[in-house]
């Protein structure tokens, strides 16, 4: 008895924090748009340089960060907390910030932001999963995406002197990875929303 008692504040906490994420499905679901959207963008661009592309990916993180805050912020209630969510927000916002206010920035910096940037959200996302992992059963799609962005993040951090051409088609797969994993995992929350929703009474 006692050890029911003990973990039922745990089991409430992990349902309502799945319905947070539930609620507002869409917005992870344009988050992998957006994603896709740019490393689509990153392979068929005649011409880009790495400059402009790290410069483009510095708007996009922004734009991430801005999409992952809503999704937490406008989700969650006073029992709950989507923490690890908050977290990617506030670094994909604050590399957005750094990448066009950082004067004379270098293209070599900038790769070296996003790899850094790359790898903590991995790290958040993949632990994002395990807390999700009693309540939902496809959490593999967070955790993928999760691995990705962290074998990417340590493959920048430790070449980045790779040739220009070389990083712009890594970056580019990469974001077409990561947010095709994600809109995965979003279209599951929909489900998992849609089967926890009662219908309306007419």
């Amino acid at each position: 008895m006692a050890m029911q008692t003990e973990s039922m504040p745990l089991s409430m906490f992990m349902g309502h924090d799945l319905q947070a994420l539930a609620r507002n499905w869409w917005l992870l679901l344009l988050r992998g748009i957006v994603s896709v959207i740019f490393g689509v963008m990153a392979f068929f661009w005649p011409g880009i340089t790495l400059l402009a592309l790290t410069l483009l990916y510095g708007a996009f993180a922004f734009v991430d960060g801005i999409l992952c805050l809503t999704a937490a912020v406008t989700g969650s209630d006073k029992s709950t907390s989507t923490g690890w969510l908050v977290l990617v927000g506030i670094l994909g916002v604050a590399v957005g910030v750094l990448t066009f206010a950082w004067p004379g920035i270098s293209a070599f910096a900038l790769v070296m932001l996003i790899g850094a940037w790359a790898l903590m959200i991995g790290i958040f996302e993949i632990a994002g999963a395990i807390r999700l992992r009693k309540e939902i059963q496809d959490e593999w799609w967070l955790i993928l995406s999760g691995a990705i962005s962290v074998l990417f993040g340590l493959a920048v951090l430790f070449a980045p002197g790779a040739g220009a051409l070389a990083l712009v088609w890594a970056i580019g797969a990469y974001a077409i990875a990561a947010g095709v994993l994600m809109a995965g995992f979003a279209l599951r929350l929909r489900q998992r929303h849609t089967d926890t929703t009662p219908p309306a009474h007419t």
